[in-house]
């Protein structure tokens, strides 16, 4: 693929990445949470999650979701309801960051299998990887599909590294907010309530 074609789809890439939106929203929410572990583990899982869209507007599956109505409604209220699932566990739980041990070892497995379910349940991800890739594939190259797997690639990669650095910077305000006892016992209240209104606002989303 073209350099030039390459540097304006990671400009792009990286303007989306860092636009506030529910899944930067939900890996600053963990860090902040649970410390930078979990926020790891949740940008690793959105990143990742990322894969499956790739594959479906390869496939056009994306394109099943972007023109049924029933396939969009299905998917998005599972994702709805599947975050405020979370959120509510999350606002339950009294536990602060996650800290060393095999059930650190474990918590952190669990926040990396959910974000990538959480990544996977949301419809709109899929209608944007099939909006926003075709644009950057071109003529007389590569075989069409190829150019979205290498652009899919990229994009995945530039996510885990942006998700990461916002995770940690979330994650390095845990310990400080934990450690004090006004705020430290309402966090996790505070996060699971964001997560809730993330899963209601995904189910409140219209197609695009």
């Amino acid at each position: 693929m073209a350099l030039d074609q390459m540097l304006l789809f990671c400009a792009a890439s990286l303007v989306l990445i860092f636009t506030p939106g529910p899944d930067i929203i939900y890996v600053m929410t963990r860090g902040a949470a649970q410390g930078r572990g979990a926020a790891l583990a949740a940008a690793a899982g959105f990143s990742l999650g990322n894969v499956v869209h790739t594959a479906a507007a390869i496939a056009g599956v994306s394109a099943l979701i972007a023109s049924s109505a029933w396939a969009f409604s299905a998917v998005k209220f599972a994702g709805a309801a599947y975050l405020a699932y979370l959120g509510l566990r999350l606002f339950m739980s009294k536990a602060g960051p996650l800290g060393g041990g095999t059930d650190s070892a474990k918590q952190t497995v669990a926040v990396f299998r959910q974000s990538i379910l959480a990544n996977m349940l949301n419809p709109k991800v899929a209608i944007f990887f099939l909006a926003f890739f075709p644009q950057f594939v071109r003529e007389g190259g590569l075989h069409p599909s190829m150019q979205m797997a290498v652009l899919g690639t990229t994009f995945i990669a530039l996510t885990m590294i942006c998700f990461s650095l916002v995770g940690l910077t979330a994650g390095s305000l845990s310990d400080w907010l934990h450690a004090r006892l006004a705020v430290g016992g309402r966090i996790n209240k505070i996060a699971g309530g964001v997560l809730v209104g993330l899963g209601l606002s995904l189910a409140w989303s219209e197609r695009t």
